[in-house]
C-alpha cells in the first residue's frame, strides 16, 4: 500500500503543469459529455440522461449536472459530497453501524435507503460509465478522473431500471484524449492529509488512445480513541472485562483514531475511434481501502426496569441515562447479573442467563460466568456496570477499545461497443463484470466494555449486459427513440458478527444471495410540431431472488431465557421468571416449543434452506413538452419507479418454518417543470414541482435487538426545486439552488406502530403525518465565484459555497438523540492560476464554522446503546494543480 502511494506521489511531484478549472457550470470536451464553452455567457453541459448526448437544457427531467472543474473547485471529492449542492438530495457517507464511509446512504426526494445489507436494494441507482453498481458498499466513489456527474431526480424506471425509484446518480469518467497530456494535483491539509492524483492521456496510434489514472489518499482520523480515566476500582473493573478478541468477529483490527483514510485507486481506458462507424472503449478500475472505521460516538444509554432490576444499589446508574425503557433488555440483564447476589439470581431463575456465556455447540467459544461478581465481596473480580459515564459529549473523542476497520477491495472491467447503422441508427453494447470484497468493524458503545460491537464481511460479484438501439432524427428529424434489453446477474455473501453486552447475545449471521434480472425498455420522443413534443416509454422487468440465511446465537440465549434444556441436554433451572413457558423445572427441552428451525444446528434461528421470490413490473413514462420560445422549455410527465422486495435477515429469535420477508415498493410521480436560458445566455433558471404516491415504503425498523427491513406504510411526497446560474459580467458567476420537500406518511403499518411508538423524552415515534427519514424540508445552496484577471495574464479565483438544510430525522422512530438539527455549512477557497496555464495553487477550507451534526445514528434499546457518526470538523487544504 505504501509503495503504491509513494509511486502515485512521485508521479505527481515529478511533473509541473497546470489544471485549469472553469466556472461551476462548465461544459467539458469529448464525446458524449462535451459541450463547447459559449463566449460571453453560460456554457452548455451535455448529459446522457436519456442514453444519448443532449444539452441538459433540452432534457425534460430534473437534473443537477456538475462538470469536473466545478467539482474540483467546490471541494467535491466523493459522491456523498454532492448532497450539499443538489436540492432535495441527501447523500451521506456511511449508514448506521456500517463502520465505513465507503457505504453510500442515498435519498432523493425522500426516497432511498439507509442501510448496507445485501438483502436491501438501494433506492437511488449509482452508475459508473453506464454500469450499475448494485451494492451501497463502495458506492461512495472517489472522484479522481470524473468528466461530469448527473443527478437525476424522481423515478428513472424506464431507462435505468428497478432500484432507481428515487432517482439516479450517473458518474462519467474521463475518456482518453488524442494528444499526450498529464494532469493532476497534490493536496495537503488537516489531519496530515496527503492526496496525489494524476491522469495521463497516451495516443498510441491513429484512432487509438489510452488513459491511465492513479490516485492515493492518506489522512489521520479526526476522532481520537482516548483511555478512560477513572478511579482505581473502575480501572480494575475495566481490566476484568472480556476483550473483544474473545468473541467471534470478521477481523480484529483496531486503531487509535477513527475516520482516517488510506486509499489507492487506479483506472485505465483504451479507446478506438478512427472516425469510422465503429467505436470501442475498454475500461478497468481498481480500488483498495485499508483504513480505520468510521467515527462513532456514544450518545446515550438506557436502564430498563423490567424483569431484571438489581436489588442492590448500582453505582453510576444515574449518570446521563436517556430514559428507562421497560422490557427485557440485555443492558439491564448485564447490570443485574454482575450486581445481584446468588440468591437474587436464583430467585429470578437467571442462573443460566448470568452463567457461562456460550453453549456446547461451540465449546471453543465458552466464556466464564458473570453472576454476582460485584456482590461477592471480592473486589478483584468486579466489573464496571453499563451506564452513562462513557459519554464524552465530544464528537472527536471516544472511549471505545473494540474493532474499527474498513477494508475494501473492488475492481471491474467493462466494454462499450458502438456501431452506426447509417446516419439514423446506432447500436450500443455495454458489457461489465464487477467484484468487491469488504470487511468492516465498529465499536458503537464508545466504551472499554463490549456492549455493542459489530463486524461484517461481504463478497459480491455482478455481471451485466445491456444492448441499446438508438434512433436519432427519424421521420424527418421529429422522432428520437431508445430500444433496449438488459441482463443482470449478482451473487455474494454477507456475514454479520454482533456482540451484545459482554456476550449475553452473540449473533453470527452467514447469508448467501443470488439474483438474476432481465428487462426490456423503450422510449420514444416525438416532436409533433416545433412547439409541442411528447414522450412515451416503458420498461418490463423480471427478477428472481434467492436467499439463504444462517443467523445463530452462539450464546443460546433463548434456551437460558425460557428455562429450557441446553442443546446438549443440560437442564437449566427455572425460577419465577415472567417470560418462561409453563413447564416445571427440569422439564423436557423446548426446542420445538420455541420454534427453533434446524435440528442439525440447535442455535440457528433462521429457517434453513434456500428461499426464492420472483418479481415482475412494468414501469411506464408519459410526458409532454412545450417550446414557447427559443431556449425555453415547459414539460410535464408521469413516471413510475419500482424496487424489489426481499427477506429480513438480522434476527435473534427463532423463526420456525417461515422466512420473514417484505414486499416491493412503488413510486408514482407527477412532475411539471421548465428550463430556460435567458438574457443572452447570462441567466439560466430551471424549476420543477412534483408529487409522488409512495407505496409499501421499505424502511429499517428496530425490533428488539434487530434492525430489520419491513414495509413501513404509504407516503405522499410533494415539493419543488429551483436552480439558477447567473453570469451578469465577465468573471462573475453565481450558482444558487433551493429545494422544498414535504414527505409524510399517509399510512403507517401496524408493525411500525408496535415497535416505533412514542416514548416521552426519548422518541416521537412513527405516525401518520410524520416526515420520512433523511428528508430535509428546505435545502438551499448559494455559490458565488469571481475570477479576477491579473496584469501578467494570470488570474485569481475567489469561491464561496454555503449550504443550508433544515432538520432531518435519521430514523423512522424519530429518536430525539438522533435528530439532525438545521445546519449551515460554509466552504471557501482562493486560487491563483499562472499565465501559461501550467499550474495553479488553491488554498481553501471546508466547514469553516465547524458545524457538527449526526450523519447517521442508531438506537438499540436492547443493548442500552444510542450511537451516531458525526460529520467532519472544520478543515483546511492546499492544492497544487498541474497540466502539460
Amino acid at each position: 500500500m505504501r509503495n503504491l502511494f509513494l509511486g502515485a506521489s512521485a508521479l505527481a511531484m515529478g511533473v509541473a503543469g497546470l489544471s485549469a478549472p472553469l466556472h461551476a457550470q462548465e461544459a467539458t470536451a469529448g464525446e458524449a459529455g462535451a459541450g463547447q464553452a459559449q463566449s460571453g455567457g453560460i456554457s452548455e453541459i451535455i448529459v446522457t440522461a436519456q442514453k444519448r448526448a443532449e444539452n441538459v437544457q433540452d432534457v425534460p427531467i430534473a437534473i443537477s449536472a456538475f462538470g469536473s472543474e466545478a467539482l474540483q473547485e467546490r471541494a467535491v471529492t466523493d459522491v456523498a459530497s454532492l448532497g450539499a449542492l443538489a436540492p432535495n438530495v441527501n447523500l451521506d457517507g456511511g449508514t448506521p453501524f456500517s463502520g465505513s464511509s465507503a457505504v453510500l446512504s442515498a435519498t432523493i426526494r425522500g426516497i432511498g435507503s439507509d442501510d448496507f445489507a445485501f438483502n436491501i436494494d438501494p433506492g437511488v441507482g449509482i452508475y459508473l460509465d453506464g454500469v450499475y453498481l448494485a451494492r451501497t458498499v463502495g458506492a461512495n466513489q472517489d472522484l479522481p478522473d470524473v468528466e461530469r456527474i448527473e443527478v437525476l431526480k424522481g423515478p428513472q424506471g424506464t431507462l435505468f431500471g428497478r432500484n432507481t425509484i428515487g432517482g439516479a446518480v450517473s458518474i462519467v469518467t474521463h475518456d482518453p484524449g488524442d494528444e499526450f497530456r498529464v494532469k493532476g494535483d497534490i493536496t495537503t491539509g488537516s489531519f496530515s492529509l496527503l492526496k496525489a492524483r494524476a491522469v495521463v492521456d497516451l495516443p498510441l496510434a491513429e484512432g487509438l488512445a489510452a488513459s491511465v489514472t492513479a490516485a492515493a489518499t492518506s489522512r489521520k482520523g479526526f476522532q481520537k480513541r482516548i483511555p478512560y480515566e477513572g478511579t482505581a476500582a473502575e480501572m480494575r473493573a475495566i481490566a476484568n472485562s472480556d476483550s473483544f478478541t474473545s468473541f467471534n468477529h470478521a477481523a480484529y483490527d483496531t486503531h487509535s483514531r477513527q475516520s482516517g483514510d488510506n486509499n489507492v485507486s487506479l483506472r485505465g481506458k483504451l479507446k478506438w475511434d478512427n472516425g469510422s462507424p465503429f467505436r470501442v472503449t475498454l475500461s478497468g478500475d481498481y480500488t483498495n481501502q485499508d483504513s480505520s472505521g468510521q467515527n462513532s460516538s456514544l450518545l446515550g444509554v438506557s436502564f430498563p426496569p423490567g424483569p431484571f432490576a438489581p436489588t442492590n444499589p448500582l453505582p453510576g446508574t444515574a449518570i446521563n441515562p436517556i430514559a428507562p425503557v421497560d422490557g427485557f433488555l440485555f443492558a439491564g440483564l448485564y447490570n443485574f447479573c454482575i450486581n445481584s447476589s446468588p440468591a437474587d439470581i436464583a430467585a429470578r431463575g437467571a442462573d443460566a442467563l448470568c452463567g457461562a456465556r456460550g453453549t456446547s455447540v461451540y465449546p471453543g467459544l465458552l466464556l466464564g460466568s458473570i453472576a454476582g461478581v460485584n456482590a461477592d465481596g471480592d473486589p478483584s473480580n468486579d466489573r464496571l456496570p453499563w451506564d452513562g459515564r462513557f459519554i464524552t459529549g465530544d464528537p472527536d473523542k471516544s472511549y471505545a477499545t473494540g474493532p474499527t476497520f474498513n477494508d475494501l477491495e473492488a475492481w471491474g472491467v467493462a466494454g462499450n461497443i458502438e456501431a452506426d447503422l447509417g446516419d439514423l441508427f446506432t447500436v450500443r453494447s455495454i458489457t461489465a463484470y464487477r467484484e468487491s470484497h469488504w470487511k468492516a468493524g465498529t465499536d458503537v458503545d464508545g466504551s472499554p466494555l463490549t456492549m455493542l460491537e459489530l463486524t461484517f464481511s461481504q463478497n459480491q460479484e455482478q455481471f451485466s449486459q445491456e444492448l441499446q438501439v438508438l434512433g436519432n432524427g427519424l421521420l424527418g428529424g421529429r422522432l428520437d427513440m431508445v430500444l433496449g434489453a438488459y441482463y443482470f446477474k449478482e451473487k455474494g455473501d454477507l456475514h454479520d458478527f454482533v456482540t451484545f453486552d459482554e456476550g449475553l447475545l452473540q449473533v453470527d449471521g452467514p447469508n448467501q444471495f443470488d439474483t438474476e434480472n432481465y428487462a426490456f425498455f423503450a422510449q420514444l420522443d416525438f416532436k409533433v410540431t416545433d412547439w409541442l413534443g411528447i414522450t412515451l416509454g416503458g420498461r418490463y422487468t423480471n427478477e428472481t431472488k434467492q436467499f439463504e440465511g444462517g443467523q445463530q446465537d452462539l450464546n443460546g440465549g433463548n434456551y437460558k431465557l425460557f428455562g429450557c434444556a441446553d442443546p446438549d441436554g443440560t437442564i437449566y433451572p427455572f425460577g419465577d421468571f415472567p417470560l418462561a413457558p409453563p413447564q416445571a423445572a427440569g422439564g423436557p427441552p423446548c426446542f420445538a416449543a420455541l420454534s427453533y428451525p434446524d435440528p442439525t444446528n440447535p442455535v440457528r434461528v433462521f429457517v434453513p434452506g434456500v428461499n426464492e421470490k420472483k418479481f415482475s413490473n412494468f414501469s411506464p413514462k408519459i410526458g409532454v413538452q412545450l417550446f414557447p420560445a427559443d431556449d425555453v422549455m415547459l414539460y410535464a410527465s408521469y413516471s413510475e419507479g419500482y424496487k424489489t422486495g426481499g427477506w429480513t435477515t438480522r434476527l435473534t429469535n427463532p423463526q420456525g418454518s417461515v422466512a420473514p420477508d417484505f414486499d416491493e415498493e412503488v413510486a408514482e410521480t407527477w412532475e411539471a417543470g421548465f428550463k430556460s436560458t435567458l438574457l443572452g445566455r447570462t441567466l439560466q433558471i430551471n424549476g420543477a414541482v412534483f408529487t409522488t404516491n409512495y407505496k409499501d415504503v421499505q424502511l429499517n425498523q428496530q425490533i428488539g435487538t434487530s434492525p430489520t427491513i419491513d414495509n413501513a406504510g404509504t407516503a405522499r411526497i410533494k415539493g419543488f426545486e429551483l436552480e439558477a446560474v447567473v453570469a451578469p459580467f465577465d468573471g462573475f458567476t453565481l450558482n444558487a439552488a433551493v429545494g422544498y420537500l414535504d414527505a409524510k406518511f399517509t399510512e403507517v403499518a401496524p408493525s411500525v406502530t408496535a415497535t416505533s411508538g412514542p416514548i416521552p423524552g426519548l422518541r416521537e415515534g412513527a405516525f401518520v403525518g410524520a416526515s420520512l427519514p433523511k428528508t430535509a424540508k428546505w435545502s438551499i445552496n448559494v455559490s458565488p465565484r469571481y475570477e479576477l484577471s491579473l496584469g501578467n495574464g494570470g488570474s485569481v479565483v475567489l469561491l464561496a459555497d454555503w449550504t443550508h438544510k433544515s432538520e432531518v430525522w435519521n430514523d423512522v422512530a424519530r429518536y430525539l438523540p438522533l435528530r439532525r438539527p438545521p445546519i449551515d455549512i460554509l466552504n471557501a477557497s482562493i486560487s491563483y492560476r499562472e499565465p501559461d496555464g501550467r499550474w495553479d495553487l488553491t488554498v481553501g477550507g471546508t466547514n469553516l464554522t465547524d458545524e457538527r451534526y449526526l450523519v447517521s445514528g442508531g438506537a438499540n434499546d436492547a443493548a442500552g446503546v444510542y450511537f451516531g457518526s458525526y460529520n467532519r470538523p472544520s478543515e483546511w487544504y492546499v492544492r497544487l494543480g498541474f497540466e502539460f
